[in-house]
């Protein structure tokens, strides 16, 4: 890598301690009007874990464990983390790359698949960042999404394997698998990727693998987290729903599987183990949830491999080519200009 190249993680942020749960929420919403009200009852759920999200101390975590992988694979650059809605923000670490001479970034964003908000808001974070930071900004290549690596699923079947080792052994063989992820407006489902439906696709692509992975062929498909007005249609059908489902079946046990996320932030830690295992606890329908990758040795590889890749696409002036090895041909046509927009 050239001497001014570097390593860019971009992810969500979080809030890391009480007063910084509203301002948070705040600039995660800004723009929609969504009233402090509605802001407050959110908040309750960061409140129950100490108003403090996981998701950053996970991402210290993963920039250490990445630091050391690039070390191990030769790969000499700089390592640099920038979040969305909470310090350090990606304009600050936009222009602290500018003013330590960086010119040429390689991105990896803490989102796996295509859609709006899981992808193209990402690109126009790192538009806007530069765009501020001015002519001194260096030139960003954000990984493409990266739900098709082999190492994305193999970090979900050893956390699937683990977490079937949990329940009751009697339940075992016959426990359900659920895989879940962030709900999204139809609209902008329908929207993601560049011919439209991927963000579905792409879920339906990991869950075959990883239940493949474990010796399973069926599973369920759940979300979670859905926000916004109840006359806007989201993807469903809700965790808890599912659940519900279910049990009412004769279901015997049930694991979770969260492919949706990377990490186990708030939207996994409350929405899963709090929530959702309370549906699970009440129906009498035990339940365990599987690990996101997090700093997993698999999910650390992977982005070091698609480093490497960069490295070896910019020199032979085939960035696609070289991503398509390990992500799949599809790549070449995903994140281009028209790729996840969504009509205004």
């Amino acid at each position: 890598m050239a001497k001014d190249a570097a390593f860019l993680l971009v992810s969500f942020g979080g809030p890391e301690g009480p007063d910084d749960v509203m301002p948070f929420l705040r600039n995660v919403t800004a723009g929609r009007n969504v009233p402090d009200e509605r802001l407050a009852q959110v908040a309750e759920h960061y409140f129950a874990f100490g108003g403090v999200s996981p998701i950053n101390a996970q991402n210290r975590e993963l920039l250490g464990a990445i630091e050391c992988a690039f070390n191990a694979d030769g790969i000499d650059l700089p390592v640099y983390w920038g979040n969305r809605n909470w310090p350090p923000f990606l304009t600050d670490t936009i222009q602290a790359m500018a003013d330590d001479g960086v010119r040429s970034v390689i991105a990896f964003a803490t989102s796996a698949y295509s859609s709006y908000s899981s992808c193209r808001q990402y690109l126009g974070d790192i538009d806007r960042a530069r765009a501020a930071v001015g002519a001194n900004a260096p030139a960003v290549v954000k990984i493409p999404p990266y739900h098709a690596h082999a190492g994305f699923a193999a970090a979900f079947i050893d956390a699937t394997s683990r977490a079937l080792a949990l329940l009751p052994a009697d339940t075992r063989d016959e426990a359900e698998l659920v895989f879940t992820a962030h709900s999204i407006p139809e609209s902008m489902a329908a929207a993601s990727g560049p011919d439209g439906h991927a963000y579905q696709a792409q879920l339906t692509e990991v869950a075959d693998r990883v239940a493949a992975g474990i010796g399973r062929n069926t599973w369920q498909l759940a979300y979670q987290s859905r926000s916004g007005p109840l006359s806007v249609p989201w993807l469903g059908p809700d965790i808890n729903e599912c659940l519900t489902t279910l049990a009412k079946a004769g279901a015997r046990a049930v694991v979770v599987v969260p492919i949706g996320f990377v990490s186990d932030h708030m939207e996994v830690v409350f929405d899963l183990d709090v929530e959702a295992a309370r549906t699970a606890a009440d129906l009498g329908l035990p339940m365990a949830r599987a690990a996101t990758p997090g700093t997993d040795p698999h999910f650390v590889a992977l982005i070091s491999s698609l480093v490497s890749d960069f490295a070896a696409g910019a020199r032979g002036g085939g960035l696609a080519g070289s991503w398509s090895r390990s992500l799949g041909p599809s790549v070449v046509r995903l994140c281009g200009e028209r790729c996840c927009r969504i009509a205004s």
